[in-house]
C-alpha cells in the first residue's frame, strides 16, 4: 500500500469514528459524547500521555527501553512547581524540562554506560523519583520557611506566578461564540463537529500548542534527518551502526536525555493545568504514555492517535459517568464493521476452502469478534448505570484492550532492551 493510499485510509477511518460518535450520542441521548467540554478535559489529558509517549519513542527507537518514564514525570512536576512560584510560568518549564532529562541522564548512566538492565534501571527511577521529591518537599518546604509562608505543604508547592495565558485560535474560538451556538442546535453530526472543534480551540493552553507541534518535528528529526538515521540505526542493529563511524553510546544518551526531557514537560504541563506541583499528580500517565507509544507501533502517527483515545476515555468519565455506558454501543457498531469488511475480504477472494485450511486464525477472529459484538449489545440494553469503580477505572481497561488488540500488529526496534558494548557484537 503507497504512502497516498495510507492517507486516504486514515482518513476514511476518522470520517467514520467521527459518523459512529454522531450516531451514538443521537441514539443513547448523552450529548457529552461529543461536548465542547468532554473534547476539552480529553485534550488536557491526553497531551501528558501524548508527552510521555513521546519520551518513550525517542529512547526506544535508540535501542533503550524507558520504563523510568513514571518518574521521570514526577521529577519535572516537582522541579517545575518549585521554579513556578519563585520565577513564573517560563522557570517552571525550563526546570521541569532540566529534572526530567535529570532522571534520562540517570537512567542512560545506568543502562548505556554500566550496561545495567533497562527493566531494572526503569523501575529505579520510577522508585526514586516519588522518594527524591518528597525529601527535597520535607526540606524546603517545612514550617518557616518562605515557601511555607506562600502556602506550600509537605505535598503541595506555592501556586506558581504569572501562568501562562490561555488564547483561542484564531477564526475558530475568538470573536462570536459561532461554534458554541451550532453546538447547541445538537443536529446531526454539525453539532458534533462544532463540540469537537470548540474543545480543542477554545482557551487551549500554550503548552498544547507546542505539544502537538513536537509530533511533526519528531516525525520530521527521526524520519527525514542524517541525526534521526543514525538514532534509528542504533534501536536496529547497533553494531551495523558502529561500523559505519556512527558513536552509539553518545546517541544513545542524547535519545534518553531527551526522551527524560519529553517526559519532564509533561509534568509540566500537569503544574501547569493545577497552577501547581502536587505530590502524586502524574496518577500513572508514564505508564499510560508507554502502553500509548507501544499502541502507535513506536511512532508518532499511532502515539497520538492512542493518547486521543486514552484522553477521551478518561475525559468522558469524568464529564459523564453514565455516558461511559455508551462505550458497549460504540464497541458493538466497530465490530460489526470489521466483521463486514472480514466477510467482504473472505467473499472477495474466491477460495473458501482454502481459507478454511489455511486461514483458521481468521475465522477463529471473527467469531471472536462475533461473540464480543453480541455481548457489548446486550451490555448496552441492559446496563443503565456502571458503578463507580468501574467508570474510573475505565481508562486503564481500555489501555490494556487496546494493546492485546494491538499486539498482533507490532513490530518493536530490533535491538530494543539490548545491552550494547562496542565491538562485542551478539
Amino acid at each position: 500500500m503507497t504512502r497516498v493510499a495510507k492517507y486516504h485510509v486514515v482518513l476514511v477511518g476518522v470520517a467514520v469514528l467521527l459518523l459512529l460518535l454522531s450516531l451514538v450520542r443521537v441514539v443513547t441521548g448523552y450529548d457529552d459524547i461529543t461536548s465542547s467540554g468532554t473534547f476539552a478535559a480529553a485534550l488536557l489529558l491526553a497531551v501528558p500521555i501524548g508527552l510521555a509517549g513521546l519520551g518513550g519513542l525517542w529512547a526506544e527507537r535508540a535501542g533503550v527501553v524507558n520504563i523510568g518514564l513514571e518518574g521521570m514525570m514526577v521529577l519535572g512536576t516537582w522541579f517545575a512547581g518549585w521554579a513556578g512560584y519563585q520565577w513564573g510560568a517560563v522557570a517552571a518549564l525550563v526546570a521541569g524540562l532540566l529534572g526530567g532529562a535529570l532522571g534520562g541522564l540517570l537512567h542512560a548512566i545506568a543502562t548505556v554506560t554500566f550496561g545495567v538492565d533497562h527493566i531494572i534501571s526503569g523501575v529505579a527511577i520510577n522508585l526514586l523519583g516519588p522518594g527524591v521529591t518528597r525529601f527535597l518537599s520535607e526540606v524546603l518546604y517545612k514550617e518557616g520557611t518562605p515557601a511555607a509562608e506562600a502556602g506550600a505543604g509537605i505535598t503541595t508547592s506555592p501556586a506558581i506566578t504569572s501562568p501562562p495565558p490561555r488564547p483561542s485560535l484564531p477564526l475558530l474560538s475568538d470573536g462570536p461564540d459561532l461554534l458554541g451556538r451550532l453546538e447547541n442546535t445538537h443536529w446531526f453530526l454539525l453539532s458534533d463537529l462544532a463540540g469537537m472543534l470548540r474543545g480543542v480551540t477554545h482557551n487551549v493552553n500554550l503548552l498544547v500548542l507546542l505539544a502537538v507541534l513536537l509530533l511533526p518535528l519528531t516525525y520530521f528529526v527521526l524520519w527525514h534527518t542524517s541525526f534521526g538515521l543514525r538514532l534509528r540505526s542504533a534501536g536496529e542493529n547497533p553494531w551495523a551502526a558502529e561500523s559505519l563511524g556512527v558513536n552509539v553510546y553518545l546517541i544513545k544518551y542524547v535519545a534518553v536525555v531527551i526522551s527524560g526531557a519529553f517526559a519532564g514537560l509533561g509534568g509540566v504541563f500537569l503544574v501547569f493545568v493545577s497552577t501547581k506541583y502536587v505530590e502524586g499528580q502524574t496518577a500513572g500517565r508514564g505508564f499510560i504514555g508507554l502502553a500509548a507509544m507501544i499502541f502507535g507501533n513506536w511512532r508518532p502517527g499511532g502515539l497520538a492517535g492512542a493518547a486521543a483515545l486514552f484522553g477521551y476515555a478518561d475525559g468522558l468519565q469524568l464529564r459523564s459517568s453514565g455516558a461511559v455506558t455508551s462505550f458497549f454501543l460504540f464497541g458493538a457498531v466497530l465490530l460489526l464493521i470489521y466483521l463486514g469488511l472480514r466477510v467482504r475480504r473472505l467473499l472477495a477472494s474466491g477460495q473458501p476452502a482454502e481459507m478454511v485450511t489455511t486461514g483458521a486464525r481468521q475465522y477463529t477472529a471473527m467469531a471472536a469478534a462475533a461473540v464480543g459484538m453480541v455481548v457489548l449489545f446486550w451490555l448496552w440494553l441492559t446496563v443503565d448505570q456502571l458503578p463507580n469503580e468501574f467508570v474510573f477505572i475505565t481508562p486503564h481497561v481500555l489501555t490494556l484492550i487496546v494493546l492485546l488488540v494491538a499486539s498482533q500488529r507490532l513490530r518493536m526496534p530490533k535491538a530494543d532492551g539490548v545491552s550494547y558494548r562496542r565491538g562485542e557484537q551478539h
